[in-house]
């Protein structure tokens, strides 16, 4: 067991794939040594952002392998490992013990509802078992929740659950963790999962945040964190801020990861479509959220983005023509009257 808590921003990464849907491993390599030399504290393979469920158990193994290859110990890794039986995210645990990661992430069980004492039965197993350190995982959107209780006592009995990634989206319960967990357990380390609240969170004690955002705008939430630590928090907040436009813009993309995908494709790189197809309207909406945050991305001034920025010219402005929002709307309707 690792005696150092798990700190600082990690950043989970969408994963780069050819038209075919394999893994683009020369991509993921180039887009991992970005990361790292943006500074990001961590890296987080197989989260939500990295499509983890639409992955087979061998290509989550070769995803870890690349990176944790590429990144040669710069950085510590942490793994997604949301296996659907305690046999196999037992293997996931081994195998990426063996690749050198610090740690492994574990959703409560999914799919089916089991009760609390089932939840907590099934991390002591796990636990008991693991060579690697785990973090519990509790977003209930997607999985059975993780209760303040059975985390607390998780806590308390199992030194190889090192700490907790909440992306409840519910502040309230992260703050009773916080409260209630570290009073047990000070070590253990509390990481959020939803950047709309990192400095809230931060300047309540937590040790720092899994941040889908950091995988397109390292340099931005970097800053937020390093001005927080720092003590400079006027500059944290006014990240923060804009932070909140940023991921709205990529949510609104539908279908996620792809707004997410779609901004690491214009800060340079080639990720390829997901695994999901869009529909005919929804890659009409797409094409204009993409615009969106390419001007987003130029004005938080990388140039990259910014290329591809078609801002509604000064002639629209002055004479009262449709801005984007509603030329879009003109656009999917008109569309769809074509295809009735």
């Amino acid at each position: 067991m690792n005696s150092k808590p798990i700190q600082g921003i990690y950043t989970p990464n969408v994963v780069p794939l050819h038209a075919d849907h394999r893994i683009n491993e020369g991509e993921l390599r180039r887009y991992t040594s970005w990361l790292i030399d943006k500074g990001v504290s961590g890296l987080y393979p197989n989260g939500s952002t990295g499509e983890f469920i639409r992955l087979s158990f061998e290509e989550r193994i070769r995803v870890v392998e690349i990176m944790a290859s590429e990144t040669r110990g710069r950085v510590p890794i942490l793994a997604g490992a949301a296996e659907p039986n305690i046999a196999t995210v037992l293997e996931a645990c081994k195998r990426y013990a063996d690749l050198g990661c610090r740690a492994v992430s574990i959703t409560g069980p999914y799919y089916f509802k089991v009760s609390q004492q089932s939840i907590e039965h099934y991390f002591r197993e796990i636990a008991r078992q693991s060579p690697i350190d785990i973090l519990l995982y509790n977003i209930p959107q997607f999985s059975n929740e993780i209760s303040l209780d059975v985390v607390k006592r998780l806590a308390a009995d199992c030194p190889r659950i090192v700490g907790i990634k909440d992306s409840s989206r519910d502040m309230p319960r992260f703050m009773d963790t916080l409260n209630e967990v570290k009073a047990i357990r000070p070590d253990f380390s509390c990481l959020i999962g939803c950047e709309e609240i990192l400095l809230p969170v931060l300047l309540m004690g937590a040790d720092g945040g899994t941040i889908a955002t950091s995988g397109v705008a390292p340099e931005a939430v970097m800053k937020l964190y390093n001005s927080f630590v720092s003590g400079d928090i006027k500059e944290a907040k006014r990240i923060q801020f804009k932070l909140l436009e940023l991921i709205k813009t990529m949510f609104a993309a539908g279908n996620f990861p792809e707004g997410f995908r779609e901004g690491v494709n214009l800060r340079g790189f080639d990720t390829g479509r997901g695994p999901q197809p869009m529909s005919p309207h929804e890659q009409a909406h797409f094409d204009a959220i993409r615009n969106k945050l390419a001007c987003l991305l130029g004005d938080c001034g990388f140039s990259e983005a910014a290329a591809h920025c078609k801002a509604p010219s000064a002639a629209w402005q002055t004479t009262g023509l449709p801005d984007a929002a509603q030329i879009e709307a003109i656009v999917r309707s008109t569309l769809e009257k074509l295809r009735a």
